[in-house]
């Protein structure tokens, strides 16, 4: 059957139409999914870009304690936040701070409570001792926190972002004798790291063994930008400085002794162990004199502790007496060389090992 020419074009009109508009609807498709594709590589660019911080919920004062309900965390661009602004979230992100009975540490009004019995009981802080107590009937009710609490060093408002150099422990607040330290004859763990947690222990020939000083932050300085083989910073008070002194002309005098450091396997959780050495009597008393340095309560607790170890120091002094003063000296003298030779070489071997891994 013959096509009527004017159907003929009209049937062309409408497949060219729609050939056009399919070439339409592809460019467009194709325009649409070029726009997709680079928002999406600027989506990922932002994200990329992007960390996660911890900031507060409400306005901070210095010396206020931090509860976990002050921090929530939000995403934010990376190039506005300190570079220890983004550590702070692994420490701060499940933050919750209770007392050894499971009670939860709230703040409400600036001020900090403690949550039993379905009500908010306000947590005060003892100024002489720095211990937490509650007020109830009248009277003092110490408590004890399963965490050391974290305290704000500065005034912050709410939104900061919390760094790390904002807060401390209050197991670390800076008290007024409080001192950066340097010691290189110490027989140092040969993986020792900067921001480890150590005691530093007394061991004797006999094998008894004292703790000096415990659960210290290290640091470790640098010479060239290359950490040092065998001396060590930390913060101690000027009792802990004492003892230790003591402890480093003691072990020098008795041959086979041993000062070193031991590392704390899980600092956050691992509770501060108690000093078991006790100083000589020429050391205590210098303690009891009226020493500026020394702040009042710190003489008070560390006396009462001293002088109900006695037993302690018999055992120090007996392996002491048995030493001829000559052969001491000898002693001395061959035991710096062996403990800085030593811990020299392990720390270097370290280091090594870790240069080697970069």
């Amino acid at each position: 059957m013959a096509t009527n020419p004017m159907q003929k074009k009209a049937r062309n009109s409408f497949i060219l139409g729609v050939l056009i508009t399919f070439v339409i609807m592809a460019m467009i498709v194709a325009v649409l999914l070029v726009q997709l594709k680079k928002m999406q590589e600027e989506e990922d660019k932002r994200l990329a870009n992007t960390v996660k911080v911890c900031v507060l919920k409400f306005d901070v004062t210095s010396g206020q304690i931090i509860t976990g309900d002050m921090i929530t965390t939000k995403e934010v661009d990376k190039s506005t936040v300190p570079a220890n602004g983004t550590s702070s979230i692994t420490n701060l992100e499940n933050y919750f701070l209770e007392d050894k009975s499971g009670n939860p540490v709230v703040t409400s009004d600036g001020k900090t409570y403690l949550q039993r019995d379905g009500q908010n009981i306000e947590l005060k802080t003892e100024e002489n001792t720095g211990f937490y107590y509650i007020e109830a009937n009248r009277q003092k009710e110490y408590i004890e926190l399963s965490t050391p609490p974290l305290i704000a060093k500065i005034d912050m408002k709410a939104n900061t972002v919390v760094t790390s150099s904002m807060l401390v422990k209050s197991d670390e607040k800076t008290t007024n004798d409080l001192r950066i330290q340097e010691y290189n004859m110490l027989q140092l763990a040969s993986q020792i790291a900067p921001d480890d947690y150590i005691d530093i222990r007394f061991r004797l020939p006999s094998g008894l063994d004292y703790i000096v000083v415990s659960k210290k932050k290290v640091e470790i300085p640098q010479i060239e930008g290359v950490d040092s083989v065998n001396t060590i910073w930390v913060k101690l008070t000027e009792d802990e400085i004492l003892a230790m002194s003591n402890a480093i002309v003691e072990n020098y005098i008795v041959e086979g002794s041993l000062l070193y450091t031991t590392k704390y396997v899980e600092p956050g959780t691992q509770e501060k162990a108690t000093p078991t050495y006790v100083p000589s009597a020429e050391v205590q008393t210098l303690m009891r004199d009226n020493d500026p340095n020394i702040v009042e309560t710190a003489k008070r607790e560390l006396l009462t502790r001293y002088n109900t170890n006695n037993t302690v120091r018999d055992y120090i002094n007996n392996s002491k007496n048995a030493v001829d003063f000559d052969d001491a000296q000898s002693n001395i003298s061959s035991g710096v060389k062996k403990e800085v030779s030593t811990a020299q070489e392990q720390r270097q071997s370290y280091l090594d090992a870790l240069a080697g891994n970069n």
